[in-house]
Formats: C-alpha cells, structure tokens, sequence
C-alpha cells in the first residue's frame, strides 16, 4: 500500500534528508549487514493505507539480532522467541482484554493490517549495534510523518510508550486523535509500575468505539 502514502513520500523523496539518507542506506547495505532486510524497511506502510490508520505504535529501532527486525515495530517473524518487550505487551494485553495470546507468535501482521502504524523512528539498524542508524534524517522523515498523520481527519490513538516515544506527543495537534502513555514494556521498565494494569488497549478500543471506528482485536493466534 505504499502507494497509498503517495502524498507523503513524493513529497519527502524532494527534500535533502532523503537523499542523503538512501545514499547512506546504500553504502551501509552494500558493506555491513543491516536490519531489516532492504525491501522490507517501508514495512509498516505497506499493510496500512492511511485512510484505514486508527492506531499508531511508536518504537525506537529494528530488532539487531539476525532474522528478528520485519519492519514492524515490536514485531518478530513466526518462530521467533518473543523479546521481552513483546512479551510484556503480551501479558497485557491478555488481562485487560481478557483473551488468550499465543506466546509462539510474535507476528504482529494482523494488527497491522486492520490499522495499527508499527513504526520504529530509526527504520534500520547494523547487526548486533543497537542505535547504529540513530539520524538526524530519520528524525525528519518521522517528523514528516506524523504531521502527514494529523492532516488525516479520522480517529486515530497514539501509543507512546516510553520516554523515547513521548517526545512525539507533541506533533499531536489534532483533537480527533487521541494519545496514550505508558511506560515502556520492557521488565526493567514495565516491573517499575506505569505499564501493567495502565488498560491501554481497552482504552483504545474504546475510544474508537466511541467515534464510530471498529475496534482493534489484539489478540495473536
């Protein structure tokens, strides 16, 4: 569905940022092994038509272990062991839904593909060096992002969860969305208070409700 982004990618492709930024991309491809594989680091876009967005989740960069990062923020392939982060989120959201998620599964598609952003602010990263794609580009791609998203008139929920993701409330300027934050869900932060029992998801879903939109089914069979 990248076409359906036409709007906001023809107009990033003119600025200075990307340039530099393929360029970059390009030499980092060619010599050093990078995550997520090259075709797959728009991911997150191509499940999502904007029209149909309602939820975006912010993360910071791709997983740095081989044959974890898919484009999908928090996401892993089938097959994968779930990260801990992942399997936080997992744990909350089987108690404040109350349904069962498959700890097996870390593939988190099917959210996308009924509407939920996945979106990591630095899109690619050097194996085993987390933060290594941490620039200024994708810093400006992002920001270019999320004022494309408020120009969108639907409801929308804003999922930051962190002190990372936080620092984008601020590009929130639209009252029909909405913004919901957590602690980070990983057990060095989640075990701290201010992610578990938070009822994030039900709370979005509600919201969504409330406004006329279908709700999200978290669950992941």
């Amino acid at each position: 569905m990248l076409k359906d982004w036409n709007e906001l990618f023809s107009k990033a492709k003119l600025k200075e940022y990307s340039k530099t930024l393929h360029a970059f991309l390009d030499e980092e491809y060619q010599n050093k092994t990078i995550y997520p594989p090259r075709d797959m680091v728009y991911q997150a876009f191509k499940f999502t038509d904007p029209k149909q967005l309602k939820v975006i989740v912010i993360g910071q960069d791709p997983y740095h272990n081989p044959g974890q990062a898919m484009g999908l923020s928090f996401s892993v392939p089938r097959g994968f062991d779930l990260p801990p982060s992942l399997v936080n989120i997992y744990k909350e959201i089987q108690k404040d839904e109350n349904v069962v998620m498959n700890f097996d599964n870390g593939d988190l598609t099917p959210w996308a593909e009924q509407g939920v952003l996945l979106l990591n602010a630095y899109l690619t990263v050097v194996a085993n060096t987390p933060l290594s794609h941490k620039r200024q580009e994708y810093e400006l791609f992002m920001k270019d992002v999320l004022e494309y998203v408020e120009t969108l008139d639907q409801p929308i929920v804003y999922m930051l969860w962190g002190g990372f993701a936080k620092k984008y409330a601020k590009f929130v300027k639209n009252p029909k969305h909405l913004v919901l934050m957590a602690n980070h869900p990983s057990p060095l932060s989640a075990n701290r208070g201010g992610w578990f029992g938070e009822h994030l998801f039900t709370r979005c879903d509600r919201f969504l409700e409330e406004n006329g939109v279908e709700a999200i089914d978290w669950q992941i069979k």
